[in-house]
């Protein structure tokens, strides 16, 4: 049995599809879990009720938590930390292995023109420094052998089926209703982008290996040094139209987060379009000589999912 919290997400969906390549047994674990392939074993749970992850958790091989929690600070500093905390216990309980899903949001502002597992943990934000304590946590018990786990990071996203994407929400869905794509920071600065169902299949891949476990991997990303602009341009030029931009100021932050809440948590994170960013997988495409998906191929399937919802 392999267990997914967060089976419905941008990268639980997609890594639902994959895992029958290693197991019988599927559990989809959400507050409403939808069935992806036909033998899933679905598993409602309230995650503020520790008894239900324990028993989610129960008999699982491996736990996957690819689960995502508002993007709220408040909502970050008081949930992940004893939600994690109770996944881990019962995963050393039930003798699981633990995969973790992550962001790069923990790396030192210095490290973010060129991240590796080695990047320096240093959070310049409020939402890395929960990210950094989910980190020990994790690598806390790893360290003193009471759990087996490994950390799948990836960067920013982008690919079909996700809400999640910057890509997405503000390029490509305004491209395609005909509006100028919305920029944030410096779009002449380098910015990789995780394709969604590369970061599933590398995570299912890492689950399934066990000499991958007790440490950081980067799941496989784009080698391609491609800036804001570019991907905008490659983006437009899918859709059919031509790349008109409207960048948005700092201040217009505050503003928009009057109607949308979800702006208001943004600012602090605005370094990391500010200057290049560059996500190096190469640990992983040497260990499984699997090269990641090419931009144009994953802006085509981006474009397409966005093209049969709007």
């Amino acid at each position: 049995m392999q267990t997914i919290i967060g089976s419905g997400g941008s990268i639980g969906l997609p890594l639902a599809k994959e895992l029958p390549k290693y197991t019988d047994r599927v559990r989809l674990v959400s507050r409403h879990p939808k069935k992806v392939n036909p033998s899933d074993e679905l598993f409602p749970i309230d995650v503020n009720v520790p008894a239900q992850i324990e028993e989610a958790v129960r008999g699982s091989e491996v736990v996957y938590v690819t689960i995502g929690f508002e993007y709220n600070i408040k909502t970050w500093q008081t949930v992940w930390p004893p939600f994690l905390e109770v996944v881990m216990d019962a995963c050393k309980k039930h003798n699981s292995r633990l995969v973790f899903f992550d962001n790069v949001y923990m790396y030192a502002k210095s490290e973010i023109p060129h991240m590796t597992e080695e990047s320096a943990i240093d959070p310049p934000s409020r939402k890395g420094e929960v990210r950094a304590l989910l980190h020990e946590m994790i690598m806390r018990d790893v360290e003193n052998q009471s759990l087996t786990a490994l950390i799948a990071r990836s960067a920013d996203f982008y690919g079909p089926n996700t809400d999640k994407s910057v890509l997405g929400e503000t390029v490509t869905k305004n491209l395609i209703k005909g509006k100028k794509a919305q920029v944030l920071g410096d779009m002449s600065k380098i910015h990789t982008y995780t394709y969604t169902p590369d970061a599933a299949r590398a995570t299912a891949l890492l689950g399934n290996t066990l000499d991958a476990y007790n440490q950081v991997w980067h799941v496989h990303t784009t080698s391609n040094l491609l800036t804001t602009g570019q991907w905008i341009e490659l983006i437009a030029k899918e859709v059919g139209v031509e790349p008109r931009v409207q960048k948005l100021p700092k201040w217009m932050f505050g503003l928009l987060g009057l109607f949308i809440p979800i702006m208001k948590e943004l600012p602090e994170m605005l370094y990391q379009n500010e200057m290049d960013y560059v996500f190096d997988s190469s640990k992983f495409e040497k260990r499984f000589g699997i090269p990641a998906t090419q931009p144009v191929e994953g802006i085509r399937a981006m474009v397409d999912y966005y093209k049969s919802r709007v």
